[in-house]
This record gives C-alpha cells, sequence and structure tokens, in this order.
C-alpha cells in the first residue's frame, strides 16, 4: 500500500485535534468527571490512530515532506 503524505496528514490530523486539551481546563483546580472521561476518551483515540499509523509501511524511497538543512 502506497501512503502519501496528504493521506498521512488526513490521519494524523484528527489524532491531534483529538488529543489536545481544551484551554479551560487546564485551569481549573478540579476537573469535572465528565472532563475526565472526555480526556481518557481523547488518549484512547489517539492511542488507537497511532497503532493505525505504526501498521502503515511507507519505503525508504517516499520524500518527506521537510528537508534538515544544518
Amino acid at each position: 500500500m502506497k501512503v502519501t503524505r496528504r493521506k498521512l496528514a488526513s490521519v494524523l490530523a484528527p489524532a491531534i485535534l483529538v488529543a489536545r486539551v481544551p484551554r479551560g481546563a487546564a485551569q481549573t483546580t478540579a476537573a469535572s468527571p465528565t472532563a475526565d472521561a472526555a480526556l481518557d476518551a481523547a488518549r484512547s483515540h489517539a492511542r488507537q490512530y497511532g497503532e493505525v499509523l505504526a501498521r502503515q509501511t511507507v519505503p525508504m524511497d517516499t520524500e518527506p515532506a521537510f528537508q534538515f538543512r544544518a
């Protein structure tokens, strides 16, 4: 299976958005039970997306989206 950078980004984008914590949650001293459940669900989804991405094979000749320059 050939994976392009756009397909990879379309899979990663939802995982990144789900894993983010809302801004107000960091400012409260005691999180509500629903916020804890939502955070656990988001972490679970991010872990599942990571497992899916780990199973994908990307050939070594695939061009990176950026270049490292010293």
